[in-house]
């Protein structure tokens, strides 16, 4: 949900964050944002072991006990 490549570079680097990032920097106008109902930051997805959506934005307590149940499968 960035708009700003130097920005965001920049802050990908200062919070050591490994692990590939991808943004077409269009800030809220990102069609995949808009595509699965992202209308906040953070936003979490819980996805089944075949990649569907099965939870979104869970947080704490919900989102421990939505992660257990599945690993229970």
């Amino acid at each position: 949900m960035d708009k700003e490549a130097a920005a965001w570079k920049e802050a990908i680097a200062k919070d050591g964050l490994t692990w590939t990032h991808v943004s077409n920097l269009k800030y809220w106008d990102e069609p995949i944002a808009k595509q699965y109902q992202v209308e906040s930051i953070p936003a979490t997805f819980i996805l089944d072991a075949s990649g569907n959506v099965v939870a979104q934005d869970l947080r704490g307590p919900e989102l421990k006990a939505k992660i257990l149940e599945l690993l229970a499968k």
